[in-house]
């Protein structure tokens, strides 16, 4: 335990001491709530209120809640790639080989990389959530206490999932090069593919249901689910008709669906608490056994 700890407390302070990496890890959601408000804030809004009578406040609290669950489900993903970049640099400067000869079992260290990546991107998600939260404040405040609440423990799981991803991805990777690389095409495409960056219901058939079998999926609808819990209970309670509310979950991806059939929010939580145990044990094979594989050589080399 005490080597686990020790390896978990390095690969942290590592990653806050070099503050280009940490600004950069949390610029990136600020710049996403910048270009998302001042380009996209308008195609939303004319986008919810087409066909139906909503007051302007109401508008940009839906605006708002889209807003913030797109930015949130993406960064838990793609932040996990920058705070995962240790794990390369130690493959490059030799640190890496200096693990593989200690006594420490290989399932140790590997745990200890995830944990410790896992706790700064949650960190910097964290922090984005405040930036969020704030402009919230301004746009269109709508959430209550336990939405607040639920959006933490959102990000906290997708969180869980996208360092998963990003620790699998990372152990074939050798060269900084090469991570940035992944991590550009990761920033780029998983917002599509999970429904942040396009609401999966505006998309055509079968890609909705190629897509559905995708868990990040069900993590952007939990995160939208709560972001606009209030402001859609809100328009309830102004009387406009139940199927208005739905027409509007649907097109946002509240109402999640696998071929025709509604998921639920506690099957969205067991999907992806699911998907991600089941990354964490891959990953920690995959260690294990590339890790054996170099102390069988190292020996082999050793003997005359």
């Amino acid at each position: 335990m005490s080597s686990f700890s020790a390896v978990v407390k390095r690969n942290i302070k590592l990653f806050f001491k070099d503050k280009g990496m940490f600004f950069t890890s949390l610029i990136t959601p600020a710049i996403l709530l910048i270009l998302y408000s001042a380009f996209l804030g308008d195609i939303y809004r004319s986008g919810f209120t087409a066909g139906l009578s909503l007051s302007q406040d109401i508008a940009d609290g839906l605006v708002c809640g889209q807003i913030i669950s797109s930015i949130l489900s993406v960064s838990c993903v793609t932040v996990a790639f920058c705070t995962n970049f240790l794990m390369v640099q130690d493959k490059t400067a030799g640190v890496a080989g200096d693990f593989d000869v200690s006594p420490v079992k290989p399932s140790v260290i590997s745990f200890a990389y995830y944990v410790s990546s896992f706790a700064s991107t949650l960190i910097v998600c964290f922090s984005a959530a405040g930036l969020c939260f704030v402009y919230a404040a301004f746009a269109g405040w709508y959430m209550s206490a336990s939405d607040v609440l639920l959006i933490l423990a959102d990000i906290v799981l997708l969180s869980l999932f996208g360092t998963a991803i990003s620790s699998i991805i990372n152990c074939f990777l050798s060269t900084q090069g090469q991570i940035s690389a992944v991590g550009t095409i990761v920033s780029a495409g998983y917002g599509f593919i999970c429904g942040a960056y396009m609401p999966i219901a505006s998309l055509s058939g079968w890609l909705q249901k190629l897509i559905s079998f995708l868990p990040g999926t069900y993590g952007t609808a939990l995160m939208r689910n709560h972001a606009m819990n209030g402001v859609l209970k809100e328009i309830s309670d102004r009387g406009l008709p139940s199927e208005a509310v739905e027409q509007i979950k649907n097109s946002v991806d509240c109402n999640l669906y696998f071929f025709d059939a509604q998921v639920s929010v506690s099957v969205m939580y067991a999907v992806l608490c699911a998907a991600t145990a089941i990354l964490i044990a891959v990953y920690i094979g995959i260690n294990a056994i590339r890790k054996k594989d170099k102390r069988f050589k190292i020996v082999c080399k050793k003997q005359p």
